[in-house]
């Protein structure tokens, strides 16, 4: 009964719900309608507002142009965070460059001739370094090319002193280029080397047997057997045409206070060319300390530095002539050509010195026909082309030797200023 009874209820009030749901629906579709079709009037002017009359809306006033201003571009401000270790150095203000003046107005020159004394010599694509043959690539390899052509630069030694620059000149002169003195490049393309500019010695028992102490004194020097080489540096650097120091430089890992028979040593290779005849002439400029020797067709033949005497009086001038030629010989000190010696003064006597490359004439002695006068060697070759002697023209050994095959009796000898 109870169940039945509370279905009955709820089926009534769903039933409410429906018929009021209905009736809203239907009033709210009839208000919309009504207001569709009876629209609200504007409600009537007061009495009061009928003498007010209405004032069209005002015009508004034409505003005045915007002048135009011409904004020109601004750079960026950038910002930029630097370390405090770094100075802030302000850029300098810019120069106004000033308008470039019209070129000047040249006269036209007349035209002049112009003489080529010295053409280039044409361009010669290098060789390899062990291909020959090929033009000097250095002083040194110029040095020895010069010696292969009887032109002496002095010891050999890689630099370009006053010796090698008179050597150029020489050279330049018998190959009719222009007169610069130095390793220029119409001298470069000129100067071949043959061959290559090194070659290997080895030391023999009969070097090391000539090997001897040199005497302090005259007295000691005329009690040896003869004046040899001291050491085997002196002996290969005379042999080769060379400085000391360069050998050295050549043979680093050479201990020269113990070499031994069959030591291979490193060299240039560097000898004078056969003479094909006898000089004609020869010339010894004082000025510039050398001498020079020519053929018949004043081809050069020898070029060489050479001492002259301390005292200009003792420099003789004008033509003088071969009186005797003698190789390795030996020296007569008198000491009345030393008198600034205390020795000699007090050894008071001729003495003989035996011959050898450390004799004070050298290995080579080529008297004159004014007494007292003479070409020879030096046991110094490092000190030619110093105004020193007493009065003889002094050469290296290696050149005093080679002008020793080109002399003869009454060969003309010009001393010249």
């Amino acid at each position: 009964m109870l169940k039945k009874s509370s279905s009955k209820r709820r089926s009534w009030f769903g039933d409410f719900l429906a018929v009021l749901l209905l009736l809203l629906v239907v009033g709210g579709g009839g208000w919309f309608w009504w207001q569709e079709k009876h629209p609200q009037k504007a409600p009537p002017k007061s009495p009061l507002l009928a003498h007010v009359v209405e004032r069209p809306a005002p015009v508004p006033k034409p505003k005045p142009p915007t002048p135009v201003v011409e904004v020109k571009p601004v750079a960026p401000v950038i910002s930029v965070v630097l370390p405090t270790n770094v100075a802030v150095v302000p850029l300098p203000a810019p120069v106004e460059t000033p308008p470039p003046l019209p070129p000047p107005v040249e006269p036209v020159p007349e035209p002049v001739a112009v003489v080529v004394t010295n053409p280039p010599l044409v361009s010669l694509p290098e060789k390899p370094a062990g291909e020959f043959p090929r033009r000097v690539a250095n002083v040194l390899e110029a040095q020895i090319a010069m010696i292969r052509q009887g032109i002496s630069p002095g010891p050999i030694d890689g630099a370009v002193g006053s010796q090698t620059r008179s050597a150029f000149t020489a050279f330049q002169a018998s190959e009719g280029l222009l007169d610069t003195g130095r390793l220029d490049t119409n001298t470069r393309a000129a100067l071949q080397l043959e061959s290559a500019m090194l070659t290997t010695y080895l030391v023999t028992t009969n070097d090391l047997g000539r090997l001897q102490p040199l005497g302090k004194t005259w007295l000691e020097k005329s009690q040896q057997t003869a004046l040899e080489y001291e050491t085997i540096l002196e002996l290969v650097a005379e042999k080769f045409h060379a400085h000391p120091a360069l050998i050295q430089k050549l043979n680093p890992g050479v201990d020269w206070s113990h070499v031994l028979s069959g030591t291979a040593l490193k060299v240039p290779d560097a000898a004078y060319p056969d003479p094909a005849d006898k000089a004609s002439f020869v010339v010894i400029h004082l000025s510039g300390k050398f001498l020079e020797a020519f053929d018949a067709e004043t081809n050069l033949l020898l070029h060489c530095p050479c001492s002259i005497a301390a005292k200009v009086e003792k420099r003789p001038v004008g033509e003088l002539h071969v009186a005797v030629v003698a190789p390795h010989p030996n020296y007569t000190f008198d000491p009345a050509v030393f008198p600034e010696s205390p020795e000699a003064q007090a050894i008071g006597r001729k003495l003989i010195i035996p011959p050898g490359p450390n004799n004070p004439v050298g290995v080579a002695w080529v008297g004159l026909d004014k007494p007292g006068y003479g070409i020879h060697g030096t046991p110094v070759p490092e000190q030619v082309g110093r105004t020193e002697s007493h009065g003889c023209f002094r050469l290296a050994n290696w050149d005093a030797e080679y002008f020793l095959k080109l002399a003869w009796v009454g060969l003309p000898v010009h001393v010249v200023p």
